[in-house]
């Protein structure tokens, strides 16, 4: 949004009555679907400033920064952090079986995946949203070349109860993945234990922007996740043997 703001503003302030035009735009109520950003455009291609070509190229280069803004307007935490990051992992690694006592007799819902022939997968997803900013969700999402902090709190981790953990960071523009063996998020310096109090063996760790470099190993392509999963439960074991 900001990078729009800039490019229209920019526009305006090349027309000969810019300064009428910004008067408008204060007094301007909007209602859906028209707002400033159709006001500015409409008078931009009215003036010959911008030719449609113009509107394609700026339409689509926004498109491109805000591919998965969608994501930060689902507001409930259960709607995010459970339901999409499930289905998302799901369709990217569709051999992953929904857990049930008859592939796990002492599974009572510790994780949320289970791949053959006998990996626990937990999945946790967190947004890239402006760090100590009340704005909504939307509005305070960054993109992925942002510069301004942020906190992606990945909460109620269980390491004992799955040997690998699949983490999505969602971006305006991009998704990223981390695929990371329980027992190296368990002793991770930024694993924080007892997150609630009585919750013993539970706990979370934040990825900020001072930190987020120290995960880079663990970063993988999406149609790499299923082989990725084997080679982190494999890593597992060999550091629970240990």
């Amino acid at each position: 949004m900001e990078k729009l703001r800039e490019q229209l503003n920019a526009l305006i302030s090349q027309l000969e009555n810019a300064a009428e035009l910004y008067e408008k735009l204060d007094e301007l109520i909007s209602v859906y679907p028209f707002n400033e950003f159709e006001f500015i455009i409409s008078h931009l291609l009215a003036a010959e400033r911008i030719s449609i070509e113009d509107y394609y190229e700026i339409r689509q280069s926004y498109i491109d920064r805000n591919l998965y803004l969608n994501l930060f307007e689902i507001s409930a935490p259960r709607g995010f952090g459970e339901l999409w990051a499930q289905g998302h992992l799901k369709e990217l690694v569709p051999s992953l079986e929904r857990p049930s006592k008859k592939l796990d007799p002492e599974y009572s819902g510790q994780y949320d995946f289970y791949l053959p022939p006998d990996i626990r997968v937990e999945v946790k997803a967190s947004r890239a949203v402006e760090f100590r900013s009340n704005l909504p969700l939307s509005l305070k999402a960054l993109s992925s070349d942002s510069d301004k902090d942020f906190d992606m709190n990945f909460q109620q981790i269980k390491p004992r109860y799955c040997e690998v953990f699949v983490w999505f960071g969602v971006w305006r523009d991009v998704i990223r993945c981390w695929v990371i063996p329980s027992h190296e998020v368990e002793n991770s310096k930024y694993y924080s234990k007892g997150q609630h109090r009585g919750n013993v063996g539970e706990g979370q760790l934040h990825l900020r922007r001072d930190n987020l470099h120290e995960f880079k190993k663990y970063l993988v392509e999406p149609a790499n996740i299923e082989s990725e999963i084997r080679k982190a439960a494999k890593k597992e074991q060999k550091l629970r043997r240990k």
